[in-house]
Parts: C-alpha cells; sequence; structure tokens
C-alpha cells in the first residue's frame, strides 16, 4: 500500500525539557505582569492615572516599555487592573485584621486599623481610594465600572461582619464612606494637628455606631 501523502505525520510528544521551558516562560511572563501590576499600583496611589505614564510604570518595574503591549493592551486597561489589584490588596488586609473575631468587634478592629496614622502615612502601599476617586469622577470609563466593582468588593466582607442582612450592608456602606472620607481628609492635612483629629473622631463616630450591639474596641469599657 502507498503511503497517504496527504495525512500529517503524528505529533511528536513533548519531551521534559521542551514543557520545562514552556513552564517556565509561562511563569515569567505571570511574574513580569504582577511586577508591572505592582509599579502601576504604586503610582496610582502617589501620582494617579493621569500624570503616570506607561514608561514610567516599566522603568520602576525594571522593565523596558517594548515588553508592555505583551501584556497589556492599553494604559487604560493596565489601570483599570492596577485599581482592581490594589483594592484586592486592601481588602486582604482588612479581613485579616478582622479575622480574629468575624463580627461587629472585627470590623471596628478593620475599621480602628484603616483609620490609623500608619495607614494614613503609607501613601504609596495603602488605600488607593484618596488619590484615585476625584479622577476617576473626571475620567469616567472604563475606570468608573471598575471602582464600582472594588468599592462593593469591600462593602459584601464588610457587611457580612455586621450581620449580613439588608439594613448591614447600609451600614457597611455608611462606615466604608466615613472611612474614606477621613482617610482622604487626614492625608490632605497631614502634618498639621487637624489630621490626627480628623481620624480620632471618625473612628469615634465608627465605634458609637457599632456600640448600639454593645460592642466597643478591644480595651475600651462600654
Amino acid at each position: 500500500m502507498l503511503p497517504d501523502l496527504h495525512r500529517r505525520p503524528p505529533s511528536a510528544p513533548l519531551d521534559a525539557l521542551t514543557l520545562g521551558a514552556a513552564v517556565s516562560r509561562a511563569e515569567q511572563k505571570r511574574r513580569t505582569r504582577e511586577a508591572i501590576l505592582a509599579s502601576a499600583g504604586t503610582l496610582l496611589r502617589t501620582r494617579g492615572i493621569a500624570e503616570s505614564t506607561v514608561g514610567e510604570v516599566m522603568q520602576a518595574a525594571g522593565l523596558t516599555v517594548g515588553g508592555f503591549y505583551g501584556h497589556f493592551d492599553s494604559k487604560e486597561e493596565l489601570f483599570v487592573e492596577a485599581i482592581r489589584c490594589a483594592a484586592a490588596a486592601g481588602r486582604q488586609r482588612m479581613e485579616a485584621v478582622a479575622h480574629v473575631s468575624p463580627d461587629r468587634v472585627g470590623a471596628l478592629n478593620a475599621v480602628a486599623a484603616y483609620l490609623s496614622p500608619a495607614h494614613r502615612d503609607d501613601v504609596a502601599g495603602g488605600c488607593p481610594l484618596p488619590n484615585t476617586v476625584a479622577e476617576v469622577a473626571r475620567a469616567g470609563e472604563p475606570y468608573r465600572a471598575a471602582l464600582a466593582e472594588v468599592y462593593d468588593s469591600f462593602v459584601v466582607p464588610l457587611a457580612e461582619m455586621l450581620g449580613g442582612s439588608d439594613a448591614s450592608r447600609k451600614e457597611a456602606l455608611g462606615l466604608l464612606s466615613t472611612m474614606y472620607g477621613a482617610l482622604s481628609l487626614s492625608r490632605a492635612v497631614a502634618g498639621t494637628p487637624l489630621s490626627d483629629e480628623i481620624l480620632t473622631a471618625a473612628l469615634d463616630q465608627a465605634e458609637r455606631v457599632l456600640a448600639e450591639r454593645r460592642l466597643q474596641l478591644p480595651g475600651n469599657t462600654p
């Protein structure tokens, strides 16, 4: 029988070396993408979207600009993802602080950590909202939808700590709005006595709200 010249020969199986190289390339690409997002997240917090360029993001990540488009199609796509990643990191920190007591005490612990002087001073690594919200309001999409998504991702776990009801969601929204507003104002007047006063007043307000269930910060007396 003559061989079928139109039939494609079977593919040779990937050897371990080839497979290992493919896995290594995928891992390297993942790490590079994470480095770009980390760099973008820092610039998002410290300079905002408009004032940050792709070149600066890549330089801070120790990479060349030419490699950018192997990971993102545009600056907009990069900063949408950076907003999500920065918020996810903040949410993880909040949940870690609250984990010791996943109820209203835990919620108040999370509020206290957010409204601490240490968090206020950590502009490059802390909550991105103070440097992002006003700019997103002006720029609109695609940033607006991303911000709404990540803000709600904070509301859900906080509402669960507060009981998980519709009323708990409203309470969580109120607390988060107070937290963001106080942190923003406190950072705006950092270095003045008013900065600490704002944080203290907002934390006292949160404690009064949550004390309706007869829970207060650890160490405080009813």
